[in-house]
């Protein structure tokens, strides 16, 4: 079960997590979890070139290690670089100590004060101790879920969900992963091409 809008109630109580940015101007923020890949990542990238769009990408410290030559060309290209730790560990299943080190690893990879915990999933305690290690730390979540990851989703079902909850200063997750391709390669351009007819601009975080 998941929320394609997150509720302002979630906000509320971690109102120190970064949710969406300012909503008085028509920009978007769209986001990518668990790259870099082969075939997906490139196919992202090729998309958001040809409608002049910058994106940030949370990346993975193990795929960055595996396809170093993706990741560089996510930074040639203007993207923002974020980390999603090293083995895309869930938060609430972690220990504090492992999960402190596994993203410490994707650190010295990445050398970003973004953060995302994979899932959406960190506990206070973890929170605390990683901005102890970087205090310029800014830990993103998200305004607008895709749910490209959902495999039940039709691709068509998707695109509608994501122009129906997109808005000024919204942060929007997508993930160039083989699980998601079959709907983020239906629905990237289509939402691009209809948020840029609506005078939206595409920005980095």
């Amino acid at each position: 079960m998941y929320l394609v809008k997150t509720p302002w109630l979630l906000k509320k109580l971690y109102p120190k997590l970064v949710w969406n940015q300012d909503r008085t101007e028509p920009v978007l923020y769209l986001t990518f979890d668990d790259g870099p890949i082969p075939i997906v990542t490139p196919f992202v990238l090729r998309t958001l070139k040809e409608h002049h769009a910058k994106a940030t990408f949370f990346c993975i410290g193990d795929n960055v290690q595996k396809h170093p030559d993706i990741f560089k060309q996510l930074q040639a290209d203007g993207h923002a670089i974020g980390n999603h730790t090293f083995n895309h560990l869930k938060g609430w299943k972690t220990e504090d100590a492992v999960y402190r080190q596994n993203f410490l690893r994707a650190d010295e990879l990445l050398h970003s004060s973004l953060f995302r915990p994979p899932y959406g999933r960190i506990k206070r305690s973890q929170i605390k101790q990683l901005k102890a290690l970087r205090p310029d730390l800014q830990i993103i979540m998200w305004d607008v879920l895709s749910g490209d990851f959902d495999m039940t989703l039709k691709p068509h079902d998707c695109l509608k969900g994501v122009l129906k909850h997109t808005g000024n200063g919204a942060i929007i997750v997508f993930h160039d992963s083989l699980k998601a391709f079959n709907r983020l390669e239906y629905v990237l351009p289509r939402a691009l091409e209809e948020w840029s007819k609506a005078g939206y601009r595409f920005e980095t975080l």
